[in-house]
């Protein structure tokens, strides 16, 4: 057995706290421990950081918990804990002997549907490459960045990529193992934890950035402000948030919300926020926001993947980027995007006219 310094990365283990104190975490006896007692698995070296009390925010987390807590060998794929049909879970299953000379990961070949939208459906089982996006933040120098939300790690590597230390956090511990070996196999350094939005088990004040894309749209509106406050209680003082949501008034989000009749939406449904609502929130939980677009016409879509599309879907996201661009010289067309990042610098504290340390 390693020891128990080897079993998660070094410099990960003073960003980790735990989730119901935001007390510090120790490795003890391969376990995860809190001066409160609190104790927390680490799974194939994966630290599980999920409060099996809390009702959780999608069902797949409950699998993550169950094999976490079952005291059992966990093997690299953890099916039941990706959100994925029973078909598809026979099908990745016979694909596993195939790991080692597979050009995409398997379990990344399946989840890419879910995490990219209906628009990569035709990639579902089949992907050739990874579909990584660019990230639109400025190239760091080691800078810690968190990705809320993560599953099989696109946006990390993107991170990565620009000079970031990265942490992806997700409640599936399948995608974070996914993410992991993708990272790897990308000659790239990065760190998952299995982990919910809502309880950050982060240390407050610890991190440069945070990024989250297509997850905290999903939540309720209570949970979204309980997520966006621990983001800005993890943030360093100037650190900043990248967080895309969807908007109320948007071309596909107006039909997405006429089908449902214009109810707000339950479980994971998508909720559709104003721009003047996500103002709000994201000023009184982390600092002074502004808006940019993302993109029109659907959630999600990225032209940095083009290559996978079908020959429809590029058309239309040749129009969203046309109209993207637009928006750099036409602000107001950002309030009839589909999707937006919001872009929110916390501010310190001042007290008797010094920052509060």
């Amino acid at each position: 057995m390693r020891e128990d310094k080897q079993l998660i990365d070094s410099w990960l283990v003073p960003l980790l706290a735990c989730p119901r104190h935001h007390s510090p975490l120790s490795v003890v006896n391969a376990r995860l421990v809190c001066s409160a007692g609190c104790s927390f698995p680490i799974v194939n070296g994966i630290p599980v950081l999920l409060l099996p009390e809390a009702t959780q925010s999608i069902e797949l987390a409950h699998g993550s918990l169950q094999l976490a807590h079952s005291g059992q060998p966990v093997d690299e794929f953890c099916v039941d804990t990706l959100g994925i049909s029973d078909d598809e879970k026979t099908w990745l299953r016979q694909r596993v002997c195939q790991l080692e000379t597979a050009r995409v990961d398997p379990v990344v070949s399946f989840l890419v549907a879910a995490t990219n939208g209906i628009a990569y459906k035709n990639q579902l089982g089949d992907l050739q490459d990874y579909p990584i996006p660019e990230i639109r933040l400025p190239p760091a120098n080691g800078d810690i960045l968190i990705d809320i939300g993560c599953s099989w790690g696109r946006w990390c590597v993107a991170a990565a990529r620009k000079g970031y230390r990265v942490v992806g956090i997700d409640p599936s511990l399948g995608a974070v193992l996914a993410a992991r070996r993708m990272a790897a196999q990308l000659g790239l350094q990065a760190c998952f934890i299995v982990g919910d939005a809502r309880y950050l088990p982060i240390r407050s004040d610890s991190i440069d950035q945070v990024f989250s894309y297509s997850v905290i749209q999903h939540f309720s509106r209570p949970d979204a402000a309980q997520s966006i406050g621990e983001v800005g209680r993890v943030l360093k003082p100037d650190g900043a948030s990248l967080i895309q949501m969807p908007t109320r008034f948007g071309i596909r989000c107006l039909q997405h919300q006429l089908k449902r009749g214009f109810s707000d939406g339950s479980n994971f449904e998508v909720r559709y926020w104003s721009l003047p609502a996500l103002r709000r929130l994201f000023e009184a939980r982390v600092g002074a926001s502004r808006f940019s677009v993302d993109c029109y016409f659907g959630i999600g879509l990225q032209y940095s993947d083009m290559k996978f599309m079908t020959p429809l879907m590029k058309v239309v996201v040749c129009l969203s980027e046309l109209l993207r661009l637009l928006s750099k010289v036409l602000p107001p067309l950002v309030w009839v995007a589909d999707s937006v990042y919001v872009a929110s610098g916390k501010q310190q504290q001042v007290v008797g006219g010094n920052p509060a340390g």
